[in-house]
């Protein structure tokens, strides 16, 4: 079974996001939107099956990154999330909490082995 395809994203604590946002977009051109900056880019050789790649800064306070002490997350593309689930548990790893299913996509975090908090999502078809 595939697990990791790919980075979905990078997420990570500052103190101002909307003024980060800013330095990025004019100093180093990213395309900004709300949410930080979405890179869209081809799965593979097919061009019609188009991808990407999230970066947005957070708020220093959140807790979106508990229960880690840390102050980013990473979220990974993964394949058959259900399944990946099922075999992680029975791996003992720390789930901290369930699969939620939006327009684009499955989300469930995890704890790696240093308690970084993890987020992994199998994008929508």
């Amino acid at each position: 079974m595939k697990k990791v395809t790919g980075i979905g994203g990078i997420f990570f604590k500052c103190k101002n996001p909307k003024k980060l946002t800013e330095w990025y977009q004019k100093h180093l051109g990213l395309e900004t939107n709300p949410y930080g900056a979405t890179f869209e880019w081809y799965e593979s050789a097919d061009s019609t099956k188009k991808a990407q790649t999230q970066w947005t800064p957070f708020p220093e306070k959140t807790k979106y990154f508990e229960p880690s002490t840390k102050d980013f997350m990473i979220n990974y593309r993964v394949e058959n999330l259900e399944a990946l689930v099922a075999e992680l548990k029975k791996e003992n790893v720390t789930i901290v909490d369930t699969i939620e299913t939006y327009d684009y996509g499955k989300f469930i975090h995890i704890l790696d082995a240093e308690g970084n908090k993890i987020e992994l999502w199998e994008p929508a078809e």
